[in-house]
């Protein structure tokens, strides 16, 4: 079973901070049937943080009771074997925010992209933040060269595609993501998935769904068609939705007669782990 979990953004408790994700990433380990699942930490975007990597360990250890550990890929020189055992013991990788572009680069340069494609045919849980919800992607507006120039523009950027769509991060909080997203999708095919902070999409298999640790926090489907742009939020529902629906040019809003169908036929959500995720912040049924 395929799963990836993409967040638009958010804090997991650093220094001054609040944790803000923490219902979402609650939801990463129940995807791993485990009490204690080993999360492994790729923060190769911040340019390999030991500060990112405390809280992360603060946060997905002491707060959630998870077993930890990190892949430093600039700090230090791994083999491909090293590299692939980290990844492939690991029951969640979670993919830290930062530059994505330089992210990518560094994964391409040490076969990463290829053993993360193979942890995904597994089954690993796969996640990130930020730069680590756009690596999942086809592609995605990423700020990376503002490392260097804070003034510049956002660029467009090539991700692993494993989710056969653009993506945007931050979509609430960053001004220019809108028009920014608006922009790059003239020149692009397909749609795109735009996702505010404390929002999540979680993908499994060839279904998906929407979840959020804030309630007002929203994900959006973008695309051009017929030189019209759309911008559609897509529905919160406990149920998994057809991820076709999801990647078609058309609306996202389901009757409900084709969501009880959905209801009837989703084979991913049991009923108890509806009952646990139902609450003000997750989709609720109506």
């Amino acid at each position: 079973m395929n799963k990836i979990v993409t967040i638009g953004g958010g804090e997991i408790g650093r220094p001054g901070y609040p944790a803000e994700t923490t219902k979402i990433d609650k939801e990463l380990i129940r995807l791993t049937g485990k009490k204690s699942p080993t999360v492994l930490f790729i923060p190769t975007a911040s340019s390999d943080s030991e500060g990112y990597y405390e809280t992360v360990k603060k946060h997905f250890g002491k707060r959630l009771g998870c077993k930890t550990d990190v892949l430093w890929l600039l700090k230090e020189k791994l083999s491909r074997k090293s590299i692939d055992e980290k990844i492939m013991l690991a029951d969640i990788v979670y993919v830290g925010g930062g530059n994505t572009q330089k992210m990518l680069r560094v994964w391409k340069q040490n076969g990463v992209d290829k053993i993360l494609k193979k942890a995904w045919e597994q089954g690993i849980v796969l996640s990130g933040i930020s730069a680590g919800s756009i690596c999942w992607f086809r592609g995605g507006t990423s700020d990376s060269r503002r490392f260097n120039n804070p003034k510049a523009d956002l660029i467009k950027v090539t991700g692993l595609g494993f989710i056969p769509a653009l993506h945007s991060p931050h979509y609430d909080v960053e001004k220019d993501r809108r028009p920014g997203l608006k922009k790059v999708m003239q020149k692009t095919s397909g749609v795109a998935i735009a996702i505010d902070n404390c929002c999540a999409i979680e993908f499994i298999d060839d279904t998906y769904r929407v979840i959020s640790s804030k309630p007002q926090a929203k994900a959006y489907k973008t695309y051009w068609e017929t030189g019209k742009y759309y911008e559609e939020v897509l529905p919160k529902t406990l149920d998994f939705m057809p991820l076709s629906d999801l990647l078609a040019k058309k609306s996202s809003i389901i009757s409900p007669k084709r969501l009880a169908k959905l209801r009837r036929a989703t084979l991913i959500a049991s009923a108890g782990a509806s009952t646990r995720l139902a609450g003000s912040t997750f989709p609720t049924k109506k």
